[in-house]
Order: C-alpha cells, then structure tokens, then sequence
C-alpha cells in the first residue's frame, strides 16, 4: 500500500490565485495525498473558495481567530501532519501532476530525509519568465557542490520552500521555526537543520510554476540592483547577516558544538563590520570561513564591499554608469 503524504497550504487573502493552485494540488498523479489549509484571516474571498472544497475528504481546513501570521501559520499546520511525509505549498504556484509522485521517489532513490528542486519562474497568467530559478539565483553551483554539506544552507538560502517533501521525522528538529528576523525565513531555516541533521536531495527538474506578481512575499527581486549608493547595498548584506547569525546564536543549543562557535564569531563579526565606514582589518580569517565555498568573484565582490567600502563606492560608481549608459538603471 501506498503511503500518504500531507500537504500543508497557509492561506492569507489569496483568492485570485488559490483555486487554480488546489485544483493543480489535486490533480497529482499520486493520488495517495492529503492537503491541510489554514486560513489566517483572510479579509477578501478567499474563505468562499475554502468552503468550495469542504466536503472533499482529501482536504481538511482550518481557520485562525486571530492573524497570526505565516510562520505561525505554517508550524500550526506542520504541527498537524501525522502522514509519513509532507511537503510545504503556497496559495499562488502552480503545480505539476507529477510533484508528489517524481519528489517522493527522488527522496526514496536517494535514501534522503527532504528533497527539494528547481523551478519555472512564470507571470500572472503562467507564461515562462525564467526557465530556471536556480540558474536566475545563481543557486545550482552551490547546491550541486554542497548538496550534503552544512555549508549548503549555512550563509544563505537554498531550498526553496515550496519545492520541499520531507519525512516527518525531520519536524523534530526543525519546530519552533526562530520568527525574530525577517532575513531568515522558515525554508531557511528547514535547509539549515536538516542540512545539520539528516540528507538532502535536489531535483534539477522543475515540477511548479513559481508565479511572480505584486503581492509575492519572497520572490525574484533582488533588491540590492535598486540601490543608487554603495552605503545602501552594504547596509542591506550586514542587516541579513546579523538577522541570520543573530537567529542562529540565539538557537546555539540546535547547533553542533564546532557550528556554535562560528555562529558567536560570525554574529561578532557583523556587529563589528556595522560600525566601520571606510575599511577594517579584523576578523578576516571569519570571512574566509564563511564564504570559502563561494564562486571567486562572489568571494571578492562581498570581501571588498564588507571590508574596504572606500575601494566599493568607487567601483560602484563607476558600474552604474556603464548601466545608466546601456539603459539598465
């Protein structure tokens, strides 16, 4: 006999997307499947189109008193998954017939404890913007190199929440998911635990159209290419950096012994960077250790606008006026 796999949908006034999304959850060629929502006080239609579906035995829904907001959401209803497996979905994607079936057997082929993949990034109305998001995040590199390394999820994210199916068993770890930071969200912190604790498998084929449009909460903006001053973008890189370690000292006791002290060291570090403006000569050796494992240039690029922002402001100066010249800023 087949076993079940629960799929968990936190809703928020997502009524112009989430029929479409259910109705792709329900059309799975793995028809072994149940699907959990909870809405968080939806203030449009999207209660209406819930009640469309609630005689549906696969589908069980719930709806919040109060907005809890969606981490809260999501560890409500992750708290609910009693199925060997589970996998985490949005109310604006698009999935295709064969996710559950084509995820399950990536994680059972690879004897994984999560499986996680790429995606098709699309418009509103389904239409291919970037055939994959891995190569558009520049993620791939990383994730092929690192795939069973701490190191993977460590200094930013890789796993990509709405592609995860993961055992039940990894909730252990994984819950409370930290809400302090809004530079460490819950998939974030998913890859990282899992990463420390288990095996992680990645699926270069896409099976879920990842929709772009103006109300996404994480997306495929980069938000530093906006920026007209050096001070802003190197403001931005120090803020994540200290919510992610911040986050991480603060849950030191879910981290092996060696990973606790690079957190405290790491968090140290950025603490410092914060207070220099033109150049600094500590803490390099930090540095190295985080980003050993990045692409050459990446290394540099971050070294330099980090440590000798003096040397960046001219770089990056010079840069947007070859953009502003060819038309891209």
């Amino acid at each position: 006999m087949k076993e079940f796999v629960t799929i968990v949908l936190p809703t928020y006034n997502g009524e112009k997307y989430l029929e479409e999304q259910i109705d792709s959850i329900l059309n799975q060629t793995y028809k072994e499947i149940k699907l959990i929502i909870s809405d968080d006080c939806s203030k449009d239609n999207t209660i209406s189109i819930l009640d469309k579906y609630k005689e549906n035995e696969k589908i069980q829904i719930f709806k919040q008193s109060q907005n809890i907001g969606v981490v809260k959401n999501l560890e409500f209803l992750l708290k609910k998954v009693e199925t060997p497996y589970y996998m985490l979905a949005d109310q604006d994607d698009y999935w295709l017939p064969e996710k559950v079936e084509k995820s399950l057997e990536k994680l059972k082929q690879n004897d994984a404890d999560l499986v996680f993949g790429d995606l098709e990034v699309v418009d509103e109305n389904l239409n291919t913007i970037y055939p994959s998001f891995g190569d558009f995040m520049l993620l791939n590199r990383k994730i092929q190199k690192c795939i069973n390394k701490e190191t993977l999820n460590y200094l930013y994210n890789c796993v990509t929440g709405c592609t995860i199916l993961a055992k039940k068993e990894t909730l252990d770890y994984i819950l409370p998911f930290p809400n302090k930071s809004k530079y460490l969200i819950h998939d974030h912190w998913i890859g990282i635990m899992v990463s420390l604790n288990g095996k992680l498998a990645y699926m270069q084929e896409k099976y879920i159209k990842y929709r772009q449009h103006g109300n996404n909460q994480v997306g495929t903006d980069k938000i530093s290419h906006g920026f007209k001053q050096l001070n802003q973008v190197r403001e931005l890189f120090i803020n994540v950096k200290l919510g992610v370690f911040g986050t991480y000292v603060e849950n030191n006791d879910r981290f092996p012994k060696n990973i606790q002290e690079l957190n405290t060291k790491a968090l140290q570090y950025f603490e410092m960077l914060e207070k220099k403006k033109n150049f600094n000569f500590k803490g390099w050796k930090v540095f190295h250790k985080l980003y050993k494992t990045e692409k050459f240039m990446y290394y540099i690029e971050n070294f330099i606008i980090m440590n000798m922002p003096f040397l960046a402001r001219i770089v990056f100066k010079i840069r947007l006026a070859i953009l502003k010249f060819r038309g891209k800023r």
